[in-house]
């Protein structure tokens, strides 16, 4: 994406990150699932498409759409979200879809988090890509145009039935069932990286001046799981520079307790 779908997919992001720090696991799978079925219809919908990402269309006049023809078939939630993606400004339609294709696996990955399973789920995704790549007979039948929907589940049941997590399974089915132009590969790298951004933001890379113990640790993970309202996983880094204290960030947050930072604060004061 470039130029003004950047910026929107930035903003709807940010959205979700915020609705989903307040909502708990099952409502946001829900959501999650709901926001799939509008990429379905999305694409299948061309006029519709190119009505709701028009940038010339009114917002009030494209989110007053979504609410009337949608607001019988998803949750409030995935409704909002779906309504926040319309506002926004898209250089195409296209990007408008993949944004909404965005929140809902993005979504999903945020309810393994929650869960303590995201490390599972990217795990799993990478081994069912290996298995795909390592057998052209079941990527050919996955992959099959021609077979009917309800043959890939089945097929997707037995590949994965007892051996992935709900949500391994739910973006695996995403990409068997609406490939939207992808091979399954490249589908499950592009769902991996989305992952990976989850993980960054719960990823708390801490720079200290001296190492710190198990304990210390454990008390600085805890406080930072309260503040952020979600668990959050330390990566401890030594650098003398800091003098005392510790710089924190997580994802795009910044939380800076250092000496260094608060000499240096002095120093413009005192400027």
């Amino acid at each position: 994406m470039q130029g003004a779908s950047r910026e929107a997919l930035t903003a709807v992001r940010t959205r979700l990150a915020a609705v989903a720090d307040s909502t708990d696991a099952p409502a946001l799978a829900v959501a999650a699932e709901g926001l799939f079925g509008a990429v379905v219809l999305l694409d299948r919908e061309g006029n519709l498409r190119r009505t709701l990402g028009d940038p010339a269309t009114d917002v009030t006049a494209k989110r007053s759409l979504v609410h009337e023809l949608l607001n019988t078939q998803l949750d409030a939630t995935s409704l909002d979200l779906l309504k926040d993606v319309v506002a926004q400004r898209w250089s195409s339609a296209r990007h408008l879809v993949d944004a909404v294709e965005t929140l809902a696996v993005t979504a999903t990955f945020l309810v393994a988090e929650k869960a303590g399973e995201l490390d599972r789920v990217s795990e799993e995704l990478f081994q069912v890509g290996r298995a795909v790549a390592g057998s052209p007979e079941l990527r050919a039948v996955l992959t099959d145009r021609g077979l009917a929907t309800d043959r890939k589940k089945a097929l997707l049941d037995g590949l994965l039935d007892g051996k992935a997590s709900d949500g391994t399974r739910r973006l695996v089915e995403a990409l068997v069932l609406a490939p939207r132009g992808r091979t399954l590969e490249d589908g499950l790298s592009d769902f991996a990286d989305l992952g990976a951004a989850v993980r960054s933001r719960s990823l708390a890379t801490v720079t200290s001046a001296v190492p710190l113990d198990e304990a210390q640790q454990q008390r600085l993970a805890s406080s930072l799981s309260a503040q952020l309202g979600r668990e959050v996983q330390l990566q401890v880094e030594v650098d003398p520079t800091v003098v005392g204290g510790v710089l924190v960030r997580v994802g795009d947050e910044v939380i800076d307790g250092s000496t260094r930072s608060r000499l240096a604060d002095a120093r413009r004061a005192l400027a």
